[in-house]
């Protein structure tokens, strides 16, 4: 969507000019409080046309169309705020002038997109660019690559993260490799340091990747409970510094990871009384331990140290300062302004698929045993919508499901099963499409905004990227 041209001065010197007016040039206009001029006899006040710029000044069209976006994007979802918002620039000539207005296109932006910092060089643009990719992500319109080979069950991924710039993959020997976006391009490989005596081969597995900005960054963590950093900007490609050293006799295993600017949080099992961890990002020192989340799985966090076994919990950040932690029968929320205060829970009675569970931007998707998928608001557990990821077959009960993985992003739902990624609205619950390749069985998935990325033991590493066309 561009800005439509602004008319020229001669057109409607700054008011809409006297056509818009509704009258002619030698009409009385009220400019606003300060004219005091006389009135026309028998012209009622109510009647007389007022000047746009007088009751209409910029900041205020401004926040109006801001409002409108907002507004529409709520009720009719993101798509919606664009055509919205261009209706108000049609009003007239004055107020597609104030479509220029970068701070407008700044708010819109953050209000609608929740984006922080463009990637374009203006805000205006940035607002078309996530307009553009979003319209295309629900019409499945995509580049796909293939960006690495399975070589050997070695190197099996057990974690996907995505950023603007940088796709991570970490493996099962504790290795990361990291990708240029969009171009695809394998830039270098990060490797922990295997100096240390393990209680299993799985020790070194990779639990959790984060891709963090200000300072760019890549950190990540193993089922040791180890925690790794490495800046993404270093002139010595592959580097890592160790944040945190685990020990596993006092925390047990930890099962996933997950983080943003402000905090790292650590899902572990094992351990009765200890299931979560969360760490000060900036000062990388530990603020709180405690919890009993996955004290019923402390057998199968110790098992995931020498055997391949199905995941114990899922953690994810659903938005700032809410964090969501799910096993297969209990979903808990914490607050993260005051760690240990469980501000919801919910028990799972129909178990849930850990490799489904996932949060973004404010709700969180769980997907059931029988492939029935749930969306939730983070901070409530109310119910957004429900859908479900199998199809059936006239004439057959519903069977449980398995193999099942699944992922959000800002609108959308993502599960892939036998081998069939599949896109869900993640507000209506409508079903969308299923991706054209089909890759094999998936193992692990993750979105953002513009890309998909998937793992598939047979395979390897795949991408869609959704803003390239």
């Amino acid at each position: 969507m561009s800005s439509p041209p602004a008319s020229s001065p001669s057109e409607g010197g700054g008011a809409g000019g006297a056509e818009e007016r509704g009258g002619g040039g030698d009409e009385e206009i009220v400019g606003g409080p300060s004219d005091r001029g006389p009135r026309r006899a028998g012209d009622p006040s109510s009647s007389r046309r007022r000047s746009a710029d007088a009751v209409w000044p910029e900041h205020f069209v401004e926040s109006v169309a801001v409002r409108v976006a907002v507004d529409a994007a709520r009720s009719d979802g993101r798509l919606a705020a664009a055509p919205a918002v261009a209706a108000i620039f049609q009003v007239c000539s004055t107020w597609r002038i104030v479509s220029r207005s970068e701070l407008l296109w700044e708010d819109a932006t953050r209000g609608v997109w929740s984006r922080r910092r463009p990637l374009r060089p203006t805000w205006h643009e940035e607002f078309i660019r996530l307009h553009q990719t979003a319209r295309n992500f629900r019409t499945r319109r995509s580049a796909y690559s293939h960006l690495l080979s399975a070589a050997s069950p070695a190197v099996s991924c057990r974690r996907l993260a995505l950023s603007d710039h940088y796709l991570a993959a970490g493996l099962l020997d504790g290795s990361i490799h990291l990708f240029e976006l969009p171009s695809g391009r394998h830039l270098t490989t990060y490797r922990t340091q295997p100096h240390r005596d393990r209680l299993g081969p799985l020790s070194r597995s990779i639990s959790g990747l984060l891709l963090l900005s200000d300072p760019s960054r890549l950190v990540f963590a193993c089922q040791d409970g180890d925690i790794h950093a490495a800046p993404l900007d270093d002139p010595v490609p592959g580097s890592t510094r160790q944040a945190r050293v685990g020990n596993l006799m006092e925390d047990g295993t930890l099962v996933d990871f997950a983080g943003d600017g402000r905090r790292w949080v650590g899902l572990f099992a094992g351990v009765p009384g200890r299931s979560w961890h969360v760490w000060d990002a900036e000062t990388e020192q530990l603020v709180y331990v405690g919890g009993s989340l996955t004290d019923p799985d402390s057998v199968l966090g110790w098992r995931m140290l020498t055997d391949l076994i199905a995941t114990v919990g899922r953690v994810r950040i659903a938005e700032p300062g809410a964090m969501v932690a799910s096993t297969s029968s209990r979903l808990q929320v914490m607050n993260l302004d005051d760690p240990g205060e469980v501000s919801n829970q919910l028990e799972l009675r129909r178990r849930a698929l850990v490799d489904s569970v996932d949060a973004c931007n404010g709700q969180v998707m769980v997907v059931d045993l029988r492939g029935l998928a749930r969306v939730l608001r983070a901070r409530t557990l109310a119910e957004v919508c429900r859908f479900s990821t199998v199809a059936r077959v006239e004439g057959h009960p519903q069977q449980r499901v398995s193999g099942t993985v699944g992922c959000m992003n800002w609108g959308y739902a993502v599960v892939c099963s036998a081998g069939s990624l599949r896109v869900w609205d993640a507000a209506t619950g409508e079903y969308l499409y299923s991706f054209r390749e089909r890759v094999g069985d998936v193992t692990i998935v993750a979105a953002s905004d513009r890309y998909v990325a998937s793992w598939v033991d047979d395979t390897g590493l795949h991408l869609w990227d959704f803003g390239a066309l």
